[in-house]
């Protein structure tokens, strides 16, 4: 079955009195079934084959196992931590085994080697014109992370590297961003430039005056996700890159807007001019890819022709000279087949997940009543859902889920050390709602079925 394995045996064993608890009975002709073993992370059936003995013992016979087949049944489990990562499509590994048979490097000249670069060229068009941008505004890093990195230090190396004094700089970015861009900004802090954090209101939502509150004459970079990784709130870009256009104008100011996608692209159309922002960065592992490449979309050079970031790594110039390293055909192949398949599926995936999504909110709400919802209900992801629910420990309760074969998380997966979250800290309310947080995030596997069961277990364990 598609959930377990099966492994056969034949041995010639010979099952006595004694040797077990309750012996074996003659079946009174051809094959028996037998159960066992059920309980835990698997089920097992064995189908036995009996051969009758003459030998006889009180009532019960002794038997002959002449023949057997032993097949293990791997319980469903239910994944509900589709934020952390996602389960690669099919589609997408085929398309990662194939390139990863291209043996050429992509710059080289030679026939496997522009295989390989038509392959690279391939799937970075795709992408481009799925996200309504050139081919060479797709630079590809090693995911969301480094392209993070990329668009935040690589803008400050740029800089400097122009003569600007980074301490006469002022950097602005939501206080409810991932921990690879607020490090970024701890980074910039650091090295003398001043940054402003934009709070958001008590749904999650960074709002235009938030926006033109923290601007000043000296801002020349701002962050703002487009969806949140643990509430799943979606930011107003548009609002927000409106208020930074008119800043620039009205300060003959040059100000790089940012966002980290995450995974809106998911259910969302992530056309970048249409959300008005410079630049934005993506994670394969988010988004049905296999993970290790992530990408930083979006203008290179300012309207004057200035390069808006200069390269983090050094080496041979790949990437248009943004990003050195021999690029990874496979997983770029891989990220382009799983782009398209989600941008086809959008619209439909979103409709069936927010019924899902929204089935579970309303059983947890009713069934536990003094249960918290963090974040906006309404401008929110389809697939993700965030309560807080006071007097739990929430990494003991998640523990237990995963024992019932449920996974779920209590914030992101890459904040370990954290005993609270951040996120829903700066929502503000009761101290008690960011250490007792619970994340459930569905996708494409997750059935009406396992909301019915998720349901069920998490109730019962409480």
């Amino acid at each position: 079955t598609s959930n377990g394995a099966w492994a056969c045996f034949r041995s010639s064993i010979r099952l006595y009195r004694g040797k077990t608890n309750t012996p074996p009975r003659a079946p009174t002709s051809g094959p028996r079934t037998l159960i066992v073993g059920v309980g835990g992370p698997y089920a097992t059936t064995i189908c036995l084959l009996w051969e009758k003995s003459n030998v006889r013992n009180g009532d019960n016979a002794v038997f002959k196992l002449y023949s057997g087949r032993m097949f293990w049944f791997r319980k469903k489990r239910i994944y509900l931590d589709y934020a952390s990562a996602t389960p690669p499509l099919t589609e997408a590994l085929r398309a990662f085994r194939y390139a990863s048979s291209l043996c050429g490097n992509p710059s080289s000249i030679h026939t496997e080697g522009v295989v390989a670069q038509t392959a690279l060229s391939k799937a970075r068009s795709n992408i481009a014109r799925l996200l309504g941008v050139k081919a060479r505004e797709v630079v590809f890093t090693s995911g969301a992370t480094e392209a993070n990195n990329l668009a935040i230090l690589g803008c400050a190396k740029a800089l400097e590297a122009r003569g600007v004094n980074l301490a006469k700089t002022h950097w602005v970015v939501s206080a409810i961003e991932h921990p690879s861009v607020l490090q970024c900004f701890e980074d910039i802090k650091k090295r003398g430039g001043a940054v402003s954090y934009m709070e958001p209101d008590a749904h999650g939502v960074i709002h235009e005056s938030e926006v033109r509150k923290a601007l000043t004459k000296e801002t020349v970079f701002v962050s703002v996700g487009w969806a949140n990784h643990e509430i799943g709130v979606v930011q107003p870009l548009s609002r927000v890159a409106r208020v930074i256009r008119e800043h620039e104008r009205k300060h003959e100011s040059r100000i790089i807007f940012h966002s980290d996608a995450g995974q809106a692209p998911l259910y969302l159309s992530p056309q970048l001019n249409t959300l008005g922002v410079d630049c934005m960065t993506f994670d394969a592992g988010k988004l049905y890819a296999p993970r290790g490449i992530g990408m930083l979309v979006g203008k290179r050079n300012h309207r004057d022709g200035a390069p808006m970031f200069a390269p983090l790594i050094l080496g041979g110039g790949q990437e248009f000279g943004i990003r050195a390293g021999t690029e990874n055909v496979a997983l770029a192949s891989a990220f382009s087949v799983a782009f398209g398949i989600i941008s086809a599926e959008r619209e439909s995936e979103a409709r069936r997940l927010v019924v899902l999504r929204d089935t579970l909110a309303k059983e947890i709400a009713t069934r536990i009543p003094n249960s918290v919802r963090n974040g906006d209900a309404r401008h929110t992801l389809p697939h993700l859902f965030n309560i807080s629910i006071p007097h739990i420990q929430s990494e003991y309760l998640v523990l237990q889920m995963d024992q019932a074969g449920i996974a779920l998380a209590t914030k992101s997966a890459c904040k370990e050390s954290a005993q609270y979250s951040h996120v829903v800290a700066a929502l503000g309310g009761e101290e008690w709602r960011a250490r007792t947080s619970l994340r459930f995030s569905l996708g494409m596997n997750t059935t009406a079925r396992d909301i019915e069961r998720v349901i069920e277990i998490f109730v019962r364990l409480l």
